[in-house]
């Protein structure tokens, strides 16, 4: 049954909101009838003529510079085969989406209905003048390797076979690494090639550049080891055509280094492991199922290496570590083609990054506390921020140094900083957000999930492994809505007023009246009280029955935050709760504090709202650097709401002084780095990207989050309740399923974090 939930599930994201995954949007003003003249006719002509006279200057005027064909015929599908030209599209949007959301490429993908190299490539060459590059994708071998031979030599535009040259390059990089740690030298390495596909001729080839020794290298396809006596040998397996008595894989292990595999499942044994050399390097990349599993290898080798394409292991092979980067490199300096100096220039990048300290956002999002360069991390992790001012310049250089590019960077440092802004894509804190809760998933309540929204972000929970949730509410009506969509797989459902819950509420009723019997309430009242989720979800965390607890969708917040704060014990030294949301806007992450609870908080308060903010963006994986806003710039005014502001941060320096803050300051400037430099050098918050804004009230903070959500469109996961011991969070009145998803995510998150 999971097979056909991710079925559906696939199916659904593929079909809705819209068919796809990519769409063209505007980057000009098309608001006036002035606009649209510009746009279009007549004056769309003079940029037309300007290109006319220097053909160059297409870059100048359209998208050329950033769009990216990714290109295929659907003969070498993933793991599909030839399935034909539409049927690759769904894969083809995929690559795109990936260029974009990771190097900010703009790509349009085409399907081209030929088997025929030729006329593929002459389609392709036709349409080569609208592209800054070409990435052909999913052609089968050998026609691959003529097909882009050709096209590099016609075409003066970079051209690459990323299932040739992304493999290559990836795992060249993490072979380089392994070697080192395996303390031997590459020219000495005996090397086990299974597979002769377009990818292992290509990492092989790329191999040997490296300083490997071709009769060190043994190949093997479908028929066994590639002999120079074989017949019908393509000319790129006869360049690794051996002469040696050899006849199989296990044959070929024996005393070998390195095991590269790029074939077929579970082909490699145990046995045959024991037989090779000292510290195996063992790169088993087929996909989804590696030649033998990391488990196995482990158990069989204790002084292994290993490398997969799976990302539930460590050190993944992963495409997505090269070519949106090489792309990029290449792309910004208009380069004639992807030349081998490039592709070595990506290779020495990716390899000298793992070695190098990594950044505590990196080791939040995998769940490790401290990642480095050993047997368990010979190559970057895909969501490595580094990666994009890392590999680019690399590739970028190397270019400018191999003669291919016709417009060179000057100002490296402004380079730098501009592939850095690239990162403020929205997403990508979401997807950093989900893999870490996946990485420990916890038993999450959801008070109110006999609400449709409610339970299908239960039910994406649960599928994704993001958390184990535990549904609260009616329960025939959650069985309904259940069948309604599917969500058929056990999971717990309680209802807190039947009657078989009776003695659970007793036992959380005598809990809450020991904490609150000089509030005013009675044991009466505390047993009255179970019998609603928001008090009951509260007690079961604290009782140790649920890990963390997402309430809020049908109830307005006040009367959803009053149980949880009368059930829940504050944190040590919190006086009072806050709450922040986190903005996903265009230009990076933002935190917004306090936007729901405190209406006028005191400095005192303003400055532990800074904390616990500061606190929850370290738990996100970034170093806080915190603005305390005002409508003046650091005591411009002497208005009592300033004069606030600046008490709080002079406590906040005094009592944290390792924090980055700073204020009183109005939001352009915290915002802009160039108008806070240009203004007030002297600040704190001088050339440094500010990811925390505190509001002086809840009337600043509420506004500004809601406006930013509207108009700006800007990603909003919150509020995020901040000083309670328990993990508990409250989501909008009538949140989205996406919100009430990434709440969760939240939600468990929090959970790990407290449980440290």
């Amino acid at each position: 049954m999971k097979n056909e939930q991710q079925r559906r599930a696939a199916l659904v994201y593929h079909a809705k909101p819209s068919p796809g995954k990519t769409k063209v949007v505007p980057t000009k003003r098309y608001d006036t009838q002035r606009d649209l003249a510009l746009a279009y006719s007549p004056g769309v002509a003079i940029p037309c003529l300007e290109i006319e006279k220097q053909t160059s200057d297409v870059y100048k005027y359209t998208n050329k510079g950033n769009l990216v064909a990714v290109i295929s015929n659907g003969t070498a599908v993933l793991g599909l085969g030839d399935i034909g030209p539409n049927a690759s599209k769904p894969v083809m949007e995929g690559k795109a989406l990936l260029f974009k959301i990771f190097a900010g490429i703009d790509v349009f993908d085409i399907e081209v209905d030929s088997k025929d190299p030729e006329k593929f490539i002459e389609a392709v060459k036709a349409i080569a003048p609208t592209f800054g590059g070409i990435n052909l994708e999913d052609i089968k071998s050998p026609e691959a390797f003529e097909i882009e031979r050709r096209l590099k030599e016609e075409l003066d535009i970079p051209v690459m076979h990323d299932d040739q040259h992304g493999t290559a390059i990836i795992s060249a990089a993490a072979l380089l690494n392994a070697i080192e740690l395996a303390e031997k030298k590459i020219e000495n390495v005996k090397i086990v090639v299974s597979g002769a596909g377009a990818a292992a001729i290509s990492c092989t080839k790329l191999y040997l550049a490296f300083g490997a020794q071709i009769d060190n290298i043994l190949m093997l396809d479908s028929k066994g080891v590639i002999k120079k006596t074989r017949d019908n040998l393509t000319k790129e397996k006869a360049q690794f055509a051996t002469d040696r008595k050899i006849t199989n894989l296990e044959e070929a292990l024996i005393d070998a280094d390195v095991f590269i595999g790029l074939s077929q499942p579970n082909i490699l044994t145990r046995a045959m492991l024991k037989k090779m050399a000292s510290t195996p390097i063992v790169f088993a990349m087929a996909n989804p199922d590696p030649e033998i599993s990391y488990e196995e290898a482990c158990k069989a080798r204790k002084d292994i290496i290993m490398a997969t394409g799976r990302s539930d292991h460590p050190n993944q092979v992963n495409n997505v570590l090269g070519f949106p980067f090489i792309f990029r490199g290449a792309l910004d300096v208009r380069a004639t083609s992807i030349n081998e100096a490039m592709k070595m220039a990506a290779v020495k990048a990716l390899a000298n990054l793992a070695k190098e300290p990594v950044p505590e956002q990196v080791n939040v999002v995998y769940d490790q506390t401290r990642l480095s360069f050993g047997k368990n991390y010979i190559i970057p992790k895909p969501f490595d921020p580094r990666l994009i001012t890392t590999v680019p310049p690399a590739v970028a250089r190397a270019a400018i140094d191999s003669g291919v590019a016709t417009e060179p960077i000057e100002d490296w440092s402004r380079y730098r900083e501009n592939l850095e802004k690239r990162l403020g894509n929205t997403q990508k804190m979401v997807r950093l957000l989900h893999d870490r809760a996946k990485a420990s998933p916890k038993r999450l309540v959801f008070a109110e999930a006999d609400h449709m929204n409610v339970l299908k972000a239960a039910q994406i929970v649960h599928e994704e492994g993001i958390a184990i949730p535990i549904l609260l509410g009616d329960k025939k009506t959650i069985d309904d809505l259940r069948k309604l969509i599917d969500f058929d797989s056990p999971v717990e459902i309680i209802d807190p007023k039947e009657q078989n819950q009776e003695e659970t509420r007793k036992k959380y009723a005598e809990l809450f009246w020991n904490t609150q019997n000089r509030k005013g309430y009675t044991l009466f009242d505390s047993q009255r009280l179970m019998r609603q989720r928001n008090y009951f979800a509260s007690m079961m965390i604290t009782n140790g029955d649920a890990d963390a607890m997402i309430s809020g969708y049908s109830r307005n917040y006040r009367s959803v935050v009053k149980p949880i704060l009368e059930s829940t014990s504050k944190a040590k030294g919190v006086s009072r709760v806050a709450a922040t949301n986190l903005m996903l806007t265009k230009s990076g992450p933002l935190f917004l504090s306090d936007t729901t609870i405190n209406v006028e908080p005191s400095a005192k308060e303003l400055a532990k709202i800074a904390q616990m903010s500061g606190r929850m963006a370290k738990i996100f994986g970034l170093e806080p650097i915190v603005a305390m806003l005002s409508f003046s710039n650091f005591g411009s005014s002497r208005f009592p709401q300033a004069q606030k502001v600046s008490k709080a941060v002079s406590i906040l320096h005094r009592s944290n002084p390792n924090l980055i803050v700073d204020g009183p300051i109005q939001a352009d400037f915290a915002l802009n780095k160039e108008l806070l430099q240009n203004g007030f050098p002297f600040s704190g918050l001088s050339n440094k990207k500010v990811n925390v804004l505190v509001f002086p009230n809840l009337d600043a903070a509420n506004i500004t989050y809601k406006l930013m959500k509207e108009l700006n469109e800007a990603l909003s996961i919150g509020p995020i309740l901040m000083g309670l011991n328990e993990p508990i969070h409250i989501i909008q009145l009538g949140a989205s399923v996406a919100e009430i998803v990434n709440m969760s995510a939240v939600a468990v998150v929090d959970a790990q974090t407290k449980n440290k």
